[in-house]
Order: structure tokens, then sequence, then C-alpha cells
């Protein structure tokens, strides 16, 4: 099933993006961003703060186990395979577990954090749209926004009860269960998982309500100036907006495309959205068009870079650990004459 919702998801946004190119006209919007010039290539490094906030939130999480500078690297491939590739968005989270191990062994403590910090991000997303929402309707009074609110508010249940769930504890434990009986006790997708612990794991951050609080406020600080890469994209473009307004855009937008997870990459959902909330503002649709791919833009040669990084350094780290056994076999060699003339010496001592 999640495969077919990974590959069908494929053709409704690529007509969904195709239909608006045409709607919009592919050579105004062309003019547009030329006249904006190379300047709009300064949104690619730029974004790499709001997501130092988000990687300082997780390390909160973490306890400090790993350095900030690893886990924002960690944050950026995060990101970047769960917004480029077919993973409907979790595979980000599988990945992010997988290269914190590589500075800490333990793997409950990672996924544990890695789990409780979704559940702030979904928080943080909440908060971060009802702030879109108010600034919408302050401005315009919109019924898109109040659709919008009714979508949020009708979706509230889903993550409040999966928070209940794993604050009672016992959820991976069942998992585990579960499986071990399906597949086997010994099938190698249960080696290293120990539910028990890990629910442990999830049920300590859970009640440090002041940990929580930080990592709160750490990502909805980087949800913010994530807002001003709407701000200076548009001043770019020649049609500035206020920075309540940018803030309104970035929200709703971040909203809809959490939303519509099943479309790969929110392909054509996303410039949708963009267009429509970036109009009700004021700004025209060949410059509302033009902001949409300025940011798709910017995440492809962002994410493309996270992604070429984390290709090299499993690379790298491969041929370490590949050459590992060969100088310590090489190093073997080399001491072996050595204890021989000493075993030698010893020998003609004795006889001596």
């Amino acid at each position: 099933m999640t495969k077919w919702l990974k590959w069908a998801g494929w053709p409704v946004g690529i007509g969904i993006f195709i239909a608006l190119v045409l709607h919009e006209g592919a050579a105004d919007v062309v003019h547009v961003i030329g006249a904006a010039g190379w300047a709009l290539l300064w949104l690619v490094p730029f974004h790499a703060l709001p997501l130092l906030f988000d990687a300082y939130g997780w390390r909160v999480l973490l306890r400090g186990r790993a350095s900030l500078a690893f886990l924002w690297w960690v944050a950026t491939v995060r990101e970047a395979v769960s917004r480029l590739l077919p993973v409907l968005a979790v595979g980000g989270e599988i990945v992010g577990i997988r290269l914190a191990r590589w500075r800490v062994s333990d793997a409950s403590c990672v996924s544990a954090s890695v789990i409780v910090e979704v559940l702030v991000t979904i928080a943080v997303q909440y908060a971060f749209s009802a702030l879109g929402v108010v600034l919408i309707l302050a401005a315009t009074g919109g019924g898109h926004a109040k659709t919008i609110a009714l979508a949020l508010v009708l979706s509230l249940p889903l993550p409040v009860i999966t928070a209940l769930l794993l604050r009672r504890g016992g959820v991976f434990h069942a998992i585990e269960r579960f499986a071990a009986r399906a597949l086997g006790s010994e099938h190698r997708f249960l080696q290293g998982i120990d539910g028990a612990r890990l629910d442990a794991q999830i049920d300590a951050l859970m009640t440090r309500t002041g940990l929580l609080v930080s990592a709160f406020a750490w990502q909805f600080a980087g949800y913010l100036i994530g807002a001003f890469e709407t701000y200076w994209a548009l001043a770019l473009l020649g049609h500035p907006v206020s920075v309540g307004g940018a803030v309104a855009i970035e929200a709703l937008t971040q909203a809809v495309r959490h939303a519509a997870f099943m479309v790969p990459a929110g392909l054509g959902v996303q410039e949708g959205t963009v267009v429509l909330l970036a109009q009700m503002f004021g700004v025209g649709r060949e410059v509302a068009f033009s902001l949409a791919l300025v940011k798709r833009m910017r995440e492809v040669l962002f994410g493309c870079i996270a992604l070429g990084s984390w290709q090299w350094a499993e690379i790298v780290r491969a041929r370490r650990f590949a050459r590992e056994p060969i100088l310590q076999g090489a190093a073997e060699q080399a001491a072996a004459p050595v204890a021989d003339r000493r075993g030698q010496a010893q020998d003609r001592h004795l006889v001596r």
C-alpha cells in the first residue's frame, strides 16, 4: 500500500505542476526571475540558518551527546531525504537515526530523541500554522485561511492521541512482541531492537517538560527565521510584502505540504499553495509563481548538496572500515618477526 501511494503521487504532482506552468505563462515567469538575477542564489546558503536552530533543538533532546555541527549536517540530510526522495516523509527520520548512531552508539537513545523530536515538530507546525491563519485573517479575512484552520482543528486529535499513547508507554515493546511472533525472534529485522528500553527512553524524555519546551522554542524560532526566505525572495522579485505576510505564506505552505505528504516532494501542491497565498497579499500571479519556483529551486539545490555530502560520507566511512582489517593484518605480520627474534634470544639465553 505504501509503495502504491509513493508512486501514485508522482503523476498527481507532475500534473498539478504542468497545469500551473501553462496557466501562469512560462515566459512571464522566466522574465520575473531573470530580473531578480543571481542574487536569488543567496537563498541557498541562508537555509542553513533555520536548520541550525532545528539541529540545536534535537541536540537538547539528545542532551548534548553529539556536536551541533554534526547534528546540523544530519538535519540537512534528513530534510533532503524527506523532501526530495519518494519516502512518504518518514525516510528522513530513519536515515537520521542511522547517521546519528555514528556518534551516539546507544540506538534506543537516538531513536527516542528522533521520535520525540517528531512529536515536537508536529506541535511546532500546528502553532506556526495557527499563527499563519491569524495573520492572514487579520490582513485579508480570506475564506481559504478559514478552511485551512478548520482542517488543522479536525486533524488535531491524531497527533494528540499519538502523544498520549507514547506517554502511556509499552507501544514499541508491544510492536516488538508482535513482530517476533510474525517474523520469528531470530529475524534480522529484530536484531538490536529493544522495545522496552526504547519505551523507557521515550517516557524519560516526555516527562522532562523543560527539555520539551526548549526543543519547541528552538524549532519554532527556526521556522520563523525560515519565513525570511519568502520575505527576501519577494523583495528580490520586485514585490515585497510585510514580515507578517511572509510568515503567513510560509506557515500555511508548510501546513498544506505536510497534509499532502503522499505527493512526492509536494510537487505541484507546494507551488499551488504559494501562488494562492501570495495572491492573497496582493502579489501578482507571475511573481507568485516565480516565488514558488524560486523556493523549489532552492530546495533542490540545497537538498542535492546535502544528499551528495551524505553519499560522500558513506563512501569514506566504508573505505575506512574496509581498510582497518588490512592495516590490522599488516601490523600483526610486522610484529611477528620481532616476536620471533625475541623468542630466539630468550632460547639462546636459556641455553647459556
